[in-house]
Formats: C-alpha cells, structure tokens, sequence
C-alpha cells in the first residue's frame, strides 16, 4: 500500500509547450472563417492531448506539402525550417509561429554564426524536429552536422571555427563533456548553452525529488517520444532509483505489482505532458497522502 505520493516541484506543461497548446485550442474555438487548422507533425509529443485537439478539429500533417493552400497552420513548439515556412507562405496557407522563445533563439545563433563561417555543431536527435528546424536555419547544412553524445563529438573533424548549439531538451551535463571534446578539435570554439530554463528545472526537480524525499520509486508521467521525458527517465535512472513511466493512468493497473512494492512514490511529468493527465494519475493511485511541489 502506498503511503504517501511525493510530486517534483516543476513538472508538465513548460511555457513554450503551453503557449503553442493555448493557440491551437483558441483557433480551434474562434474559427470564425472556417478555415481547416493544422500542424505538420505532432503538436507536441503527447498522444492523449493530441488525440484532445484531434477531436476539437485539428488535422495534423506528416509534411509541409499535405497542407491545403488556403489553410491555416500553427507552427509547433518545436519550429520549422526556413524552407518549410516559404513552402507555407508561397501557397496563401497562413502561418500562426508559435516556436517555442528558447528554440528561435537556437535558430538565431545557427543562422548567424554560421554566417560567421563557424563550422556549426547540433547536440541533439537527427531525426528530433526541432534539430531538424534549427539545421534548417543554417546557412549551408555542408558546414553543420548533428553529434547525439560524447562518442559522436569524437568524430568531429578538425575545424577552425566551431559553433557548439544544443537541442534545448539536453542535459547540461552532456553539454559540459561535449563542449571539452570540441575544445581539442579547433582553435576557436563557441558554444551556445540554449538548453531552456523550464528543462533544467524538470531535471534539478527530478533530481531532487529522489535525492531528497527517500522515495521507491518514480512514476514518469509522459509521451514516450518525448525527448525531454527520456531525460528525465535518465536522470532518475542514474540515481539509482526505479522508474515507471507510463502514458496514462490505464497503465497503472497492468504494473500494479510495482506499486504494491512502494510505500513512497515520486512523480515527475515531461514538459510536454498536461496537468489534467498528471491529475488523472495522482487520482488513480490510493495513497494515504499526496504532497504536491516538493
């Protein structure tokens, strides 16, 4: 029986994944023209609040190109290449960008700096949208590749100008390791700390979470897409404590033999998940007490 549920401090909805949520739901409230709403790709990487916007009337794209013209299109958290958003605009669709600040402000240093012919490093997933919008932004993708760790960093050929820019989702950590890899590769390194303030407080929150309350085990509520929820999986897993993570509180019955082996058990959210999912879960574990924001 579980005595107590422990929340982590910052969990669920960061702001930029908020904002972008907020602007889908209102132009699918206020669609006074009636023009059809879409995303290309996944709004956020959350299959339940998708499926939501899917039943209030959003269409979501697998590209640019299956928009209809004269469409409306919001642009994703996670933004879009230069080349995708004249696609949009060539074809009287209009466009609605709620790219999250801290990924626009990884598309600005991309462009410049590699107008500055900086040799332009991505941290991240090659196949994540949001590295595949920020290449999109610089100026010529022969001087810019993508390294996931410390062992890709390895491969990097000499260069006499290095940008270092990450995938906002990152552990600083890796960040850190990578950045002193590229040091011995090239006799100007600049590197761009864009990893955004609302991860770094999920990953400390994680954190503290296991180091400080003595729980378990975790429950890790979220998208398993969501990059920044596998951060976090990481995290707790590093701390050597046990992690379930689950979609939705349906799952909790299939791992129920987990949660009879904890008496106190954390709860850590991606920043893509919603509180009204984060809500259903708490609701669904019989707890004697639930401490919120710890």
């Amino acid at each position: 029986m579980i005595e107590k549920v422990i929340m982590a401090e910052h969990a669920g909805f960061c702001f930029g994944v908020r904002r972008a949520v907020n602007a889908i739901s209102d132009s699918l409230s206020n669609n006074h023209d009636n023009r059809e709403v879409w995303t290309i790709g996944l709004p956020i990487h959350n299959p339940q609040e998708v499926a939501r916007l899917e039943a209030l009337g959003l269409k979501v794209a697998k590209d640019a190109d299956e928009v209809p013209s004269g469409a409306k299109v919001l642009i994703r958290a996670h933004g879009e290449s230069l080349s995708v958003m004249e696609n949009l605009k060539s074809r009287n669709i209009e466009v609605i960008d709620m790219t999250c600040p801290f990924v626009k402000k990884a598309q600005d240093m991309a462009a410049n700096l590699s107008l500055e012919n900086y040799y332009v490093i991505l941290l991240g997933d090659k196949n994540h949208p949001e590295i595949k919008g920020i290449l999109g932004h610089v100026a010529d993708n022969k001087n810019a590749e993508v390294v996931a760790d410390e062992s890709e960093a390895e491969k990097v050929a000499n260069h006499p100008k290095i940008a270092l820019i990450s995938q906002t989702t990152q552990r600083e950590e890796r960040l850190a390791k990578v950045a002193g890899i590229l040091t011995r590769k090239s006799s100007e390194l600049h590197v761009c700390n864009t990893i955004c303030k609302a991860t770094h407080e999920r990953q400390q929150a994680a954190k503290e979470l296991v180091r400080s309350n003595n729980v378990d085990g975790v429950i890790l509520i979220g998208g398993k897409e969501s990059a920044n929820t596998g951060k976090l999986r990481d995290i707790i897993d590093s701390e050597g404590v046990s992690v379930l993570w689950i979609e939705e509180p349906e799952e909790l019955e299939a791992n129920s033999q987990w949660l009879n082996d904890k008496n106190m058990v954390g709860i850590a959210a991606g920043a893509s998940t919603p509180e009204w999912l984060i809500d259903k879960v708490i609701n669904n574990i019989a707890a004697k007490k639930v401490v919120k924001g710890v």
